[in-house]
């Protein structure tokens, strides 16, 4: 019943007059928003645009100011009087900022000054290179900038550790206290092996008047982020529990009287990013729910346990905070069919208004898909969320080629994300119709749901793949004949091992930077402490972790029979290069079609646009030569 209910629904739905579907120079014509904050006044909101010219293979930016009420945006590129630069002091006579310095020798010429031309580097320990950079001794510190004299203190003078943290941190990783006396900064204070393999980021507390330095949060040995005061001064933070998990629940702590109060432990559920109210007394956070990521509030105050009441509802992501004014916030939102854009929400109703409207003149001539969400039995007996996302034109009466989306992670949420590489919108548009499965191991369903991956890799979560598949693929609109599976990092593993069990419901297969052998990726990545916990520690451990068995791909090669392409980067140090080339070699012995893309210089992600131009023309040159 629901099933024809929904297809009456689809048949009825009115698409803009248009021929046009999405197309991967459409995607890169869209302009990428993110939120600055507001004004001083609080009555306007600062944002900037940023664009991509693929012919030259850059990008520029450009910033914009709107009134928090609505209105055409104006473009300001200085926006220095009605903007408080957070990084100032309270008083105005210092600011942090972030510089590079060399601390340690690494290379040839540190060690041998004569030999200038040499380009080697020296190790004597792990964390030789992370994510995409090589370790050559120099460090991000916090500088302490004197504005009247231009006096500069180096608050971390002469420490083998970075803030912010690398590489995704950014300027939430440094505050003032309220009266300007400390600075916060979050930082990874460990060396080598220790640093690689451990998760124990702290909040550390910089005094000016002392220049002494204390740790905040050196009880806890798991990740301690993104520090902020209230209007009172309670300090909050984030944190995980669990040393080596990066994927712990997270919670949010506040320091009240001296004493560390867990807001949201008794909570089944984990938070992205959270910002106190004006007034100081409430805690709105961002958290992913149900494949969709919502807005919660809590009071932090209220004897007993809070209550946390989950403020809006709807078919799409809540991307960040921007910031409060009044009774209402202003965030940015997303959906699998549009990028992000600037709303804002009614704190008594949760109601959202959307604000920007920078790509309204692409989408209007873009005919959208339909994105219908499915609750799908699983081989253990519950229900599991998958994304089905439909060709704009879809007609029930016809075949399509379907897609498999395999999400990486493996502990990243299948939500309501647009994503210039993996996007659905385009996908959908090339004549697919896309299964998203949010399956075990994906936040929104409670720690266990989350957990349960760790250590598992090829155990439920794959069958809730093909629960996913199976299901779908009763109806009757689906190709059987051409159903292709595709994915990145864990998805891309998730690819080879599918690869060696499928039992034939494959026609395709598509992997970007997979894991293919957990013993070498286990020799060669970087952050020790994701395969620790994933894989469950070293391969020559007894009894040998199952990963390197039951569950390494390389041992199931003997039963690939699919066509198969591989995307490998060439600074990808998370998954290392051999991961892709191992795979491509032994499809290639083996006498399976394939093909492999080297891109040498992007890393986990593609991030140039010509080269992502690249990326999804073979993409789906590939899918049309093995999905005929």
């Amino acid at each position: 019943m629901k099933r024809i209910f929904f297809l009456i629904v689809f048949s009825a739905y009115c698409f803009p007059v248009s021929s046009q579907v999405m197309t991967p120079e459409k995607l890169w014509s869209i302009a990428r928003i993110s939120a600055v904050g507001l004004t001083n006044d609080a009555q306007k909101v600062i944002f900037k645009t940023r664009s991509y010219d693929i012919d030259a293979n850059t990008s520029s930016s450009k910033t914009y100011v709107i009134p928090v009420t609505g209105g055409e945006p104006v473009l300001d590129q200085n926006i220095d009087s009605i903007f408080r630069d957070g990084k100032i002091s309270p008083s105005g006579n210092w600011k942090i900022i972030p510089k590079e310095v060399e601390v340690e020798p690494v290379t040839g010429e540190d060690f041998y000054p004569q030999l200038e031309k040499s380009d080697v580097y020296i190790y004597d320990d792990l964390n030789y290179r992370h994510w995409d950079k090589w370790e050559d001794g120099h460090y991000s510190h916090l500088f302490l900038k004197n504005l009247s004299t231009g006096e500069e203190i180096d608050i971390m003078e002469g420490e083998p550790h970075s803030t912010p943290l690398e590489p995704f941190g950014g300027p939430e990783d440094y505050i003032w206290t309220n009266d300007g006396g400390q600075v916060l900064y979050v930082s990874k204070k460990l060396k080598g092996r220790e640093y690689a393999v451990s998760t124990n980021t702290d909040i550390y507390a910089y005094d000016l008047s002392s220049g002494t330095t204390t740790n905040i949060t050196d009880d806890n040995e798991g990740y301690d982020t993104q520090p902020a005061f209230s209007a009172e001064g309670v300090l909050a933070w984030l944190q995980m529990d669990e040393p080596g998990y990066e994927s712990d629940k997270n919670d949010i702590i506040i320091l009240q009287e001296g004493e560390k109060v867990n807001l949201t432990g008794n909570w089944d559920g984990t938070v992205s990013s959270f910002e106190w109210s004006n007034d100081g007394k409430t805690i709105y956070f961002i958290a992913p729910v149900m494949g969709t990521k919502q807005l919660f509030v809590l009071e932090p105050y209220k004897k007993g346990v809070p209550e946390i009441k989950q403020l809006t509802e709807g078919q799409f992501d809540i991307t960040g905070l921007v910031g409060q004014t009044g009774n209402t916030m202003v965030v940015t939102r997303t959906d699998m069919n549009r990028a992000a854009e600037i709303y804002t929400v009614n704190l008594r109703t949760g109601d959202l208004t959307q604000l920007t409207s920078v790509n309204d003149s692409i989408y209007q001539d873009i005919l959208l898909s339909e994105v219908e969400k499915r609750m799908i039995p699983t081989t253990d007996g519950k229900e599991m969320l998958t994304w089905i996302i439909y060709p704009p034109d879809f007609d029930p009466t016809k075949k399509y080629p379907t897609l498999l989306y395999l999400q990486g992670g493996p502990q990243s949420p299948l939500s309501q994300f647009y994503s210039y590489r993996w996007n659905f919108q385009l996908m959908a548009a090339n004549g697919y119709i896309v299964v998203a499965p949010n399956r075990r191991g994906m936040p929104g369903y409670g720690v266990e749901w989350n957990e349960q991956i760790s250590g598992d890799w090829g155990g439920q979560n794959i069958q809730d793949y093909l629960s996913a598949i199976d299901a779908v693929s009763k109806e009757p609109f689906v190709d059987t004949e051409r159903i292709g599976a595709v994915g990145a990092s864990y998805g891309g593993y998730s690819v080879f091992y599918l690869a060696g069990m499928h039992e034939n419901r494959f026609k395709t297969f598509i992997a970007h930077d997979g894991i293919f052998n957990t013993r070498s990726m286990y020799g060669t990545t970087e952050e020790l402490f994701f395969v620790n916990k994933d894989l469950g520690g070293p391969y020559w451990e007894t009894p040998t972790p199952k990963a390197y068995t039951d569950f390494n791909p390389i041992n199931f090669v003997d039963k690939w029979n699919t066509p198969i392409m591989i995307v490998q980067g060439g600074k990808d140090f998370r998954v290392p290069v051999g991961q892709g080339l191992e795979a491509f070699q032994a499809a290639q012995l083996r006498g399976i079609k394939s093909k492999l893309l080297y891109f040498p210089m992007e890393n986990h992600w593609i991030l140039t646009p010509q080269n992502a131009i690249v990326w999804q023309r073979e993409f789906f040159k590939w899918l049309e030569e093995t999905l005929k």
